[in-house]
């Protein structure tokens, strides 16, 4: 059932999410280069201060999936997309692991900002 539903291809972004910025000159691959870097920074400090279990493996997704566009943009240039669903004449854009890596992460960081949180009183 899902041979008709996916399709691996090879699929190169030199853009960001949708193929944003992908016409252009070949500037934003430093550029989302540099808010890989930033965001990772970012992220790593999140994850040394903790917090719920769902909210570390949400930033631990995030960071993995950037460090993997990441080494995608600085060793080839493009992010390599591979993973394409279709049905019948509708097709959702080409993404890869890292992508859906983030989308879990996201995912479970939209999740803990639901859960109720239990705060210690001082006495």
């Amino acid at each position: 059932m899902l041979a008709g539903l996916v399709s691996l291809v090879v699929a190169f972004n030199s853009g960001a999410a949708f193929s944003c910025l992908a016409g252009a000159q070949g500037w934003q691959r430093w550029f989302f280069a540099a808010i890989a870097v930033a965001a990772g920074v970012l992220l790593v400090w999140l994850l040394r201060r903790g917090g719920s279990a769902w909210f570390c493996c949400g930033v631990a997704l995030i960071l993995g999936g950037a460090i993997g566009n990441l080494y995608d943009r600085l060793v080839i240039g493009k992010v390599v997309d591979f993973l394409l669903f279709h049905y019948a004449q509708w097709s959702w854009p080409a993404f890869n692991v890292a992508d859906s890596a983030i989308t879990a992460g996201a995912f479970a960081l939209i999740v803990d900002s639901f859960r109720t949180r239990h705060r210690q009183e001082d006495a």
